[in-house]
């Protein structure tokens, strides 16, 4: 066990692999199978680019050969910070195989983050590209000053080339699955990401959970269009879930309709998941002749408003399911074959029988259906505690091993999940509590609003005001706005104060709206 991780407890343990959550075998050693299972089929395209599963394999043994010959051991940490190319598989094939654990930081992430996560999580190697989107990786590996080696898929320079590392094989290291076999972080809205440690058996029990609930199997394409180092792109069922199940993995950077479009018509693409952002792209842009009736998107990692569900899938012709998850583990999601309510409506209900979900009030007593409290979750994919973090572990996780997700929620009586918006997220004005999601959601309704973000402001008088952030598709007047919301028969105390249109919200590097900045910008007015 390495210092730090906080356990999974024995008998629980052993119940998740008695009731088959949990198959108690490492990553490497099951995509080892599929490789030589599938053997011939594609199972990564880039652009022009493919490689079988055999090639992915190949790659993947000499890669893994490699990094031990230049000293990388089972559990050293190896920070991987990669966009979705191929040479992301196969170094995390070859990590998984050699026991080491990738620590996946996202593209956008610059000095301070990576600065952090190097030091925080004792690596011994960074991985990168050498450029991408207009920016040098090297040089960024030189701002940070990584202890260990620098790895570069590309024009290395002065450090080591990745893509031609290689080793004589040797004997390879038996791999606990009790062990992460990766680490994600944390949105990082609240202070630096966080760790979150992944173990085997939890990660392949997600891949497997999700792709029933997708009705996928080897036939699946997944498009990777989000970030891989994400949870969602990664393992939900993502690009290493097609890989167990010997389907295709897609990867794409872009997110343009006209790019996409035929890549998903081309590919035969089934499976892709996306953010609302992104989705209210797509939607806007029309279907531009293109068949997507095979595709079915899975939406998260931001609240979806109703009226944009509604639309996408008539403009777009394709399959909707709505996710809500935490990287911590949790998922919950609409199935295919629920109601449309259901799915405009709602996160739909737990992924696992065994995943349990509790709305508590602030005393922490549990609510009945219909009431509104913070959501505790735990479960066969839901981690124990983030590595080295006991001070933040006492705050997130409760003695019984809940972790708590910080989100407002109430479960109604047909057992589907509605997220409200963030515990911390909710506005005082005057006394009476307001949801900034609500808001938003009731704003997006609009059909001259894009997109918006709700937050509050000091203010001496009502203890904070609400500030509407919109982006727009056509000019409207404030007063206008506020008539719809009037209208919707939103009360009268959540009308936003004041409404600001900007050319562009900010975003997060996981693309998420940054309500920091928002609240900065806002108190500067």
């Amino acid at each position: 066990m390495i210092d730090g991780l906080v356990p999974w407890p024995d008998g629980l343990a052993q119940e998740y692999r008695r009731a088959g959550y949990w198959l108690g075998r490492p990553l490497g050693d099951l995509f080892e199978e599929s490789c030589a299972r599938h053997a011939d089929r594609v199972a990564v395209v880039c652009g022009e680019r493919e490689l079988t599963y055999a090639e992915l394999w190949d790659s993947a043994q000499r890669l893994t050969y490699g990094l031990m010959e230049l000293g990388v051991k089972p559990s050293d940490r190896v920070v991987v910070q990669m966009p979705n190319i191929p040479e992301f598989v196969v170094l995390i094939l070859a990590l998984l195989r050699a026991g080491a654990i990738p620590v996946l930081a996202l593209p956008g992430y610059r000095r301070v983050e990576m600065a952090h996560v190097g030091a925080h999580s004792g690596a011994v190697a960074y991985a990168v590209k050498d450029a991408f989107g207009g920016f040098d990786f090297r040089r960024l590996a030189r701002e940070v000053s990584f202890s260990g080696h620098v790895l570069v898929s590309g024009d290395a320079e002065e450090f080591v080339a990745l893509d031609a590392l290689a080793g004589a094989p040797r004997e390879l290291p038996s791999v606990n699955p009790s062990d992460p076999a990766l680490f994600l972080l944390s949105s990082g809205t609240t202070g630096p990401p966080k760790l979150i440690p992944r173990t085997h058996d939890e990660l392949a029990h997600l891949m497997r959970a999700t792709a029933r609930a997708m009705g996928a199997g080897p036939d699946l394409v997944y498009l990777a269009v989000n970030p891989v180092s994400h949870l969602a792109a990664l393992a939900c069922p993502g690009v290493l879930g097609s890989l167990l199940l010997g389907g295709k993995a897609v990867l794409t950077s872009s997110v343009r309709p006209d790019e996409v479009f035929p890549l998903i018509e081309r590919e035969k693409v089934t499976v892709t998941s996306l953010v609302p952002a992104v989705l209210r792209l797509w939607a806007d842009s029309g279907r531009q002749h293109h068949d997507l009736s095979r595709l079915v998107v899975q939406i998260g990692s931001a609240p979806l408003d109703s009226a944009l569900a509604t639309r996408a899938r008539k403009v777009l012709g394709c399959g909707l399911t709505r996710w809500f998850g935490t990287t911590e583990g949790f998922l919950a999601h609409t199935r295919l074959d629920d109601p449309d309510e259901v799915i405009e409506n709602t996160e739909g209900r737990p992924l696992s029988k065994a995943d349990e979900m509790l709305v508590v009030g602030p005393s922490g007593e549990p609510l009945p259906d219909g009431e509104a409290g913070e959501l505790l979750v735990r479960g066969p994919s839901t981690i124990r505690g983030y590595y080295r973090a006991p001070e933040q572990n006492v705050r997130s996780f409760t003695p019984d091993g809940f972790y708590r997700t910080g989100d407002l929620a109430c479960r109604r009586p047909d057992g589907n999940l509605v997220i409200l918006g963030r515990i911390k997220d909710v506005i005082n004005r005057a006394g009476e509590k307001i949801s900034p999601e609500e808001v938003e959601r009731h704003l997006c309704a609009h059909p001259a609003v894009r997109d918006a973000a709700v937050v509050g402001v000091p203010d001496r008088t009502l203890g904070e005001r609400t500030y509407a952030f919109l982006l727009l598709r056509t000019d409207v007047p404030s007063a206008a706005v506020k008539t719809h919301l009037r209208e919707r028969g939103l009360a009268t105390y959540k009308i936003p104060d004041r409404i600001i249109t900007l050319a562009d919200l900010p975003r997060t590097a996981m693309g998420k709206i940054d309500k920091k900045a928002l609240h900065a910008q806002a108190r500067g007015l």
